[in-house]
């Protein structure tokens, strides 16, 4: 008689986890699909397009570095100091400024030749988002330099300069970081 007396509490835990876990089943739901998702636009094409033909890119890459070069003109640097707690340099990032900002590029061969007649695309990014992406198709050449129309910058925080230069049988790639100070 004393074992029909004794309650079991199993079916009441069984039940207490299934309800804890379909909450947090649904606020992990939740939470993630609140949060933004933002494509990555390395090499200036969508991340799908990088990832199936990377071995082309790197590859058109590497046969334009034996020939070209391309150095951004006419900018201010930051210099950086490196962190002591890790083993990367951190490049210097242009300085950019409040309001209009234009960039100058030089494309040279090796032998110092300036090239003239290279199609080049230039891309103004921030790295964690796309919304203020500036893209220029077409940077035209003037003098041997390839300058950027003014864009306006409005948005203190990290950029990306990016640069995508095809002469014929190869293209290259720069990207420079670049930073704007917020306001004090």
């Amino acid at each position: 008689m004393e074992n029909k007396n004794k309650k079991t509490y199993w079916p009441h835990m069984i039940v207490g986890f299934l309800g804890i876990g379909m909450t947090l089943g649904y606020w992990t739901v939740k939470s993630a699909s609140s949060l933004p998702v933002q494509e990555s636009n390395q090499y200036m094409l969508k991340y799908q397009m990088a990832d199936l033909t990377i071995n082309e890119i790197l590859e058109s890459q590497k046969t334009f570095d034996k020939v070209y070069t391309i150095e951004i003109q006419d900018v201010q640097m930051m210099v950086m100091t490196d962190n002591v707690n890790s083993n990367r340099p951190q490049p210097n990032p242009v300085k950019l400024s409040f309001g209009t900002n234009h960039f100058s590029y030089l494309v040279r061969k090796k032998d110092g030749t300036v090239v003239n007649d290279a199609k080049v695309s230039f891309l103004l990014t921030q790295p964690h988002s796309r919304k203020n992406d500036v893209y220029l198709e077409n940077v035209v050449s003037s003098n041997g330099r390839y300058t950027t129309e003014d864009l306006e910058i409005k948005n203190a925080g990290r950029y990306t300069l990016q640069l995508r230069v095809v002469v014929p049988g190869s293209t290259g790639f720069s990207a420079i970081p670049a930073y704007l100070k917020p306001p004090k």
